[in-house]
C-alpha cells in the first residue's frame, strides 16, 4: 500500500480528531432524533455539494421516515482562509420547496456566511419549515448569528479533512476526521 502525504506529512500520522466509530454513532443518533421530530412527515433533505455527500448518504440510511433528497452547489468567493460571503449558486435544486419541510444538510458550519446565504435564499422560496443539519460546527469562526438545528460535533478552529471534507479536492474518502495543521 502506498503512503499518502500532504504538506510533507504522512496522512496516517495526522491527528484523528473524530474517529469513524464516533461519526457512525453520532450520525445514527442524529437520524433517530430527526426521524422522531419528523414522524408522519416527508422532509426534503438538501445536500450541500460536495462536502456533505458522505454525511447525507449515511444519515438517510439511518432514518426511519420517508424522505426526498436534492442537492445544491454553491461557491463562496474569497481567499482560502476567509469567505467573502458573496455566494454564487453553481447547481440549483431540481424541485420546488414551497410548502415542504426542508432540512439543509451541510458538512461543516464555519463562518456561517455561505450557510446564512443559503438559509435566506431557500427561505424566500416559501418552504413550510427550514432547518439546518450539520456534521461539524466551528463556532469560534462564526461571523454571523447562526445556530444549526442539528449538530453532530462542535470542533475547535482547526482545519479538518476526511468524511467528505477535502483539501484541494483530496482526502474526502478518509473514514475519520483528521487535523491538517498549517
Amino acid at each position: 500500500m502506498t503512503d499518502h502525504y500532504i504538506n510533507g506529512k504522512k496522512i496516517d500520522d495526522l491527528e484523528i480528531i473524530i474517529s469513524s466509530e464516533q461519526i457512525n454513532t453520532r450520525v445514527r443518533e442524529m437520524a433517530e432524533l430527526i426521524s422522531k421530530d419528523y414522524s408522519g412527515k416527508r422532509p426534503l433533505l438538501i445536500g450541500v455539494l460536495k462536502g456533505a455527500v458522505i454525511f447525507l448518504s449515511d444519515l438517510i440510511r439511518y432514518l426511519t421516515i420517508t424522505v426526498e433528497i436534492d442537492f445544491i452547489a454553491v461557491s463562496s468567493y474569497g481567499n482560502s482562509t476567509a469567505s467573502s460571503g458573496v455566494v454564487r449558486i453553481l447547481k440549483d435544486l431540481e424541485q420546488s420547496i414551497q410548502g415542504k419541510d426542508v432540512l439543509i444538510v451541510e458538512d461543516i458550519v464555519d463562518t456561517g456566511l455561505t450557510l446564512n446565504y443559503l438559509v435566506d435564499n431557500l427561505g424566500s422560496r416559501q418552504p413550510y419549515s427550514l432547518k439546518v443539519v450539520t456534521l461539524l460546527d466551528k463556532p469560534d469562526r462564526r461571523k454571523v448569528v447562526l445556530e444549526p438545528d442539528y449538530c453532530g460535533f462542535t470542533i475547535p478552529d482547526r482545519f479538518v479533512i476526511g468524511y467528505g471534507l477535502d483539501y484541494g479536492e483530496d482526502f474526502r474518502q478518509l473514514a475519520d476526521l483528521r487535523v491538517l495543521d498549517e
